[in-house]
C-alpha cells in the first residue's frame, strides 16, 4: 500500500516543475526575439567554453521535452545556429529521445497501468493492435509530426509499449526532423540581420508593436512534410504487408 502513492512522485515532480516553469516567465524566453537579441552573446559563449555549452544545451533540451512544453522546433534551431547543423542536429535527437524516454517511464508508472485498466474494451482492443506493430506505429508517429510529440509519448505509455522499443523507434525517428530544423537553424545569421535591420527601422519611425513575426513551424514546407511522409509511409509498411497477406488469406478462406 505505500508503495502506489510513492509512483506518484515522479509526476508530481513533473507537475511541480512545469508550474514553475511558467510562473517564473522563462517560457517566454523561448523566442525568436530572445535569439536575436542574444545571439552574439551566445555565439561567444560557445567560442569560448563548447564542451559546457553542448551540455547544457543537451540538459535543457531534455528537460523541456520531459516536462512536455513544446519548445523543441526552437531548440533544434538554436542548436543549429549555435553549433552548425551536424552537432546541433545530433544534440537535439539525443535530448528528444532522453526527454521522452524520461516523461514515459514516469507516465507508465504512475498512470499508465490506471488508465488502460479502467479503459473500455474499444480502448483495451486498440492498445493491443498498438503494441503488436508498436515500433511501425510509433516511428511512423515520430517521421510525420501529425500528433503532438508529448502526447505520442503519453499514448505510448499508457497502452503499454515496451521500453526499449519505445526508445529505439524514437531515436530512430527524430533524427530526420531535428536535423531539418538544425540546418535551417545553421543559416539563420541572414534571417537575423535582416529582422534586426527590420525592428530598428521600425523604432527610428516611432512605430509601437514592433515585434519580430518569426515561427519556426514555418520552416515546414511543403517538400519537408513529403519527404517525411514517405519516410512515415516506409515505417507503416511492414502492417500494410502483413495486413495485406491477411486479408489474401481471408479471401482465400
Amino acid at each position: 500500500m505505500a508503495s502506489r502513492p510513492l509512483r506518484f512522485l515522479p509526476l508530481g515532480l513533473v507537475v511541480l516543475l512545469l508550474g514553475a516553469f511558467f510562473m517564473s516567465g522563462l517560457h517566454r524566453s523561448f523566442t525568436f526575439e530572445t535569439l536575436v537579441e542574444h545571439h552574439m552573446a551566445m555565439r561567444g559563449f560557445v567560442t569560448a567554453h563548447p564542451v559546457a555549452t553542448a551540455a547544457l544545451y543537451l540538459l535543457i533540451y531534455t528537460a523541456m521535452v520531459a516536462l512536455s512544453i513544446p519548445v523543441s522546433v526552437f531548440l533544434a534551431m538554436t542548436g543549429g545556429f549555435l553549433f552548425d547543423w551536424p552537432l546541433g542536429g545530433a544534440l537535439a535527437a539525443i535530448g528528444s529521445t532522453f526527454g521522452a524516454a524520461s516523461i514515459f517511464l514516469v507516465a507508465r508508472t504512475s498512470i499508465g497501468e490506471p488508465i488502460l485498466r479502467r479503459a473500455g474494451p474499444r480502448i483495451q482492443r486498440f492498445a493491443a493492435s498498438f503494441r503488436a506493430d508498436s515500433f511501425s506505429y510509433l516511428l511512423f508517429l515520430r517521421l510525420l509530426p501529425i500528433m503532438p510529440f508529448w502526447i505520442t509519448n503519453l499514448a505510448a505509455a499508457v497502452f503499454g509499449m515496451r521500453f526499449k522499443t519505445f526508445l529505439l523507434a524514437t531515436q530512430i525517428g527524430v533524427v530526420p526532423i531535428c536535423y531539418a530544423f538544425a540546418a535551417a537553424g545553421s543559416g539563420l545569421e541572414a534571417a537575423i540581420v535582416a529582422h534586426e535591420q527590420q525592428l530598428a527601422e521600425c523604432l527610428a519611425l516611432g512605430k509601437t508593436g514592433c515585434d519580430m513575426d518569426f515561427r519556426p513551424e514555418s520552416l515546414l514546407t511543403p517538400q519537408l512534410m513529403v519527404a517525411l511522409g514517405l519516410l512515415g509511409l516506409l515505417a507503416l509498411g511492414p502492417i500494410i504487408v502483413r495486413k495485406w497477406q491477411a486479408l489474401r488469406e481471408e479471401t482465400k478462406g
